[in-house]
């Protein structure tokens, strides 16, 4: 057995609710073992929620939808360049003795995250993106504002997102992580249903404000 928490859309001023979620575990690192996990999630899940629409965002998922808001395919654009949610996320990290390595945006994601600089640049002490300034409290703010701008640029995709009410990433463990992509599309669908989303996205500043509330 494992646990795994799935996120779903909140009604009220939480934006959305973590709910940890024990299921059966399938061993290996196949697709095919992983969709048994993704499944047996979902089902452990439903069981309680029956009424909730749940999506699986990662590159694991069955739906190509889940697969396209994976923060290594999710794109997004500036000054004529074209990067991946990963990508811009290891770029903008500065740390106490290096950053930010802002080549980073013209790697693939999976290059970006492996990065050996990444790891021996001592502890993060903030993050840069587009000349703008993050503060790493709360500590997924950052991600957060870089995954929802960026879904906010494909509309084919914010089109079909808000039909879910929950969302799951698999490779997602808070023992080991802070950042996840399903957290961050429910904060994104949560924003949209309650007519925040354009406002939060005004700035930087506007978007903490909204989300800390």
């Amino acid at each position: 057995m494992a646990v795994r928490p799935v996120f779903s859309v909140s009604s009220d001023d939480r934006f959305f609710v973590r709910e940890d979620i024990e299921f059966q575990w399938f061993s290996g690192f196949a697709l095919s073992q992983k969709r048994k996990c993704i499944n047996s999630l979902h089902s452990a899940y439903l069981a309680k929620r029956a009424n909730k629409n749940i999506l699986e965002i990662s590159s694991k998922s069955e739906n190509e939808l889940g697969v396209k808001l994976s923060a290594f395919n999710l794109m997004m654009h500036l000054n004529g360049k074209t990067f991946s949610v990963e990508s811009a996320f290891q770029a903008g990290k500065i740390f106490e003795a290096g950053g930010p390595y802002t080549d980073l945006l013209d790697k693939p994601s999976i290059a970006a995250k492996r990065d050996d600089r990444l790891k021996n640049s001592g502890r993060i002490v903030g993050f840069t993106f587009n000349s703008k300034d993050f503060a790493i409290n709360p500590p997924t703010y950052f991600y957060n504002w870089l995954y929802i701008n960026a879904l906010n640029e494909n509309e084919n995709l914010t089109e079909q997102i808000i039909k879910y009410d929950a969302f799951t990433d698999i490779a997602f463990n808070p023992q080991k992580s802070l950042n996840c992509q399903a957290a961050a599309a429910a904060l994104y669908v949560s924003l949209k249903r309650h007519n925040l989303l354009d406002k939060a996205l005004t700035n930087k500043d506007e978007f903490l404000k909204i989300i800390s509330r």
